[in-house]
């Protein structure tokens, strides 16, 4: 019986530790916004770059990863303006609505952020 009070001091302590933790690591807007221009360029270059069209010549083909490493700024900047951040202390979820042009589809991203890392669950074309 006299063990009880010290295992539950010790489980208290390691929640708190626990939740010490998750606060003080969980990330910044600014560095979801670098996740996710990461993530948006690694997929333009494997998934978009190899299939554009001929029609648009031999010129954007060979050139696509270098327009999309040159356009960091501004994809950043759409990201920016496209992410709402929801905090909750312990961790924080980041949605965003991308629609760069009425023609093209739009897509919607949900993200996880906690201890320093960040977790899309949900990737939907709109």
């Amino acid at each position: 019986m006299k063990n009880l009070p010290i295992i539950t001091y010790v489980g208290v302590a390691a929640l708190a530790g626990i939740g010490i933790t998750m606060a003080v690591t969980n990330p910044s807007l600014p560095a979801y916004e670098a996740y996710a221009v990461q993530r948006l360029t690694e997929y333009l270059k494997s998934d978009v770059c190899p299939q554009v069209p001929e029609v648009f010549g031999d010129f954007l083909q060979r050139n696509c990863s270098k327009i999309v490493d040159s356009s960091q700024a501004q994809m950043r900047l759409i990201i920016t303006q496209a992410t709402q951040q929801q905090n909750f202390i312990l961790f924080s979820i980041y949605r965003t609505n991308l629609s760069v042009n009425p023609l093209l589809p739009s897509y919607q991203f949900e993200t996880v952020g906690v201890f320093h890392n960040f977790y899309t669950y949900s990737a939907e074309r709109q």
